[in-house]
């Protein structure tokens, strides 16, 4: 298996979503669904998904409003967390999946979290890389808030390539200058792809600035959690050990010489620290080999 098989539309309230499938959802086969990060799309987690397949689990790759393939809503409140948590549950649902194992990448982590805490029953396990509850101070939510607003206004009027360039150079990224050329300019494509006005709308509405603060909330996410963090991203390796103390059954895992983007910059660890956790989360009659019998 070489990462996807199936691409697929789905419209939920007016707004189509692009979805990837490893294959045919199954009863018999674990779904773990993956949520991308801010600016990117399910084509990310290409090479974890072929390893999921692989290994007996379906993967899901969702492309979140805004980015990828899933289109631009018109009405802005459409961008928000809580709405962007409904559709993924009406989502899943159409797809047949009632208990899925929810994967995801900074925003997209802060997405599955969010379904932790407030949707718990659509939640069989969580597996965040460099994740965030919010930001805790109305002060500070409010000065984010306004960065955003800003950096929302620019990429409108500048464009996606002015975005692309800015947001490589951001100091969170600078270990991601390690990586090969090839691998930096597929990110650079990838991120490339999307529209203006969707980047602009996922900012305002997905932005820390405008979520919840979730931090007081996490005790009630009792379901397995991996937290997962770069060991050359200290904030984000803080944050996990922090959440890690308030959940009741969550571990953290420091990924040596990986900064924010785990699954890029160190692939290889990442692959082994999904499917060990998988493997011990998820029970065997929700398994199926990939293999013909």
């Amino acid at each position: 298996m070489s990462g996807w098989e199936e691409a697929r539309a789905i419209e939920i309230a007016g707004l189509s979503y692009g979805v990837r499938l490893t294959r045919a959802i199954d009863t018999a086969r674990a779904a773990i669904v993956m949520l991308h990060g801010f600016s990117g799309s399910s084509e990310d987690w290409t090479d974890i998904a072929a390893a999921l397949d692989d290994a007996g689990y379906a993967g899901v790759g969702v492309d979140l409003p805004g980015h990828g393939r899933t289109g631009v809503p018109a009405d802005p409140r459409r961008f928000t967390m809580a709405e962007t948590a409904r559709d993924l549950g009406t989502l899943t649902a159409t797809l047949g999946i009632a208990h899925a194992h929810w994967m995801g990448y900074s925003m997209g982590a802060r997405v599955a979290l969010y379904l932790g805490v407030t949707e718990p029953a659509r939640v069989a396990s969580l597996i965040l890389e460099s994740a965030s509850p919010g930001i805790a101070e109305e002060s500070a939510r409010a000065e984010r808030r306004a960065r955003d607003e800003a950096l929302a206004a620019e990429i409108a009027s500048r464009g996606v390539r002015w975005f692309v360039d800015t947001w490589e150079k951001l100091p969170i990224f600078a270990s991601q200058r390690a990586l090969s050329e090839e691998a930096r300019s597929a990110q650079r494509a990838r991120r490339l792809r999307n529209s203006a006005a969707g980047l602009a709308g996922s900012l305002r509405g997905l932005g820390q600035g405008g979520q919840e603060f979730l931090g007081p909330r996490l005790g009630s996410v009792r379901c397995p959690t991996l937290l997962l963090a770069g060991a050359l991203d200290p904030e984000y390796a803080a944050l996990a050990q922090r959440m890690a103390a308030a959940m009741p059954d969550a571990e953290v895992l420091l990924v040596p010489g990986a900064g924010h983007n785990i699954h890029l910059e160190q692939p290889e660890a990442f692959r082994r620290a999904v499917l060990d956790r998988l493997d011990r989360t998820v029970t065997a009659p929700d398994r199926k080999a990939s293999l013909p019998a």
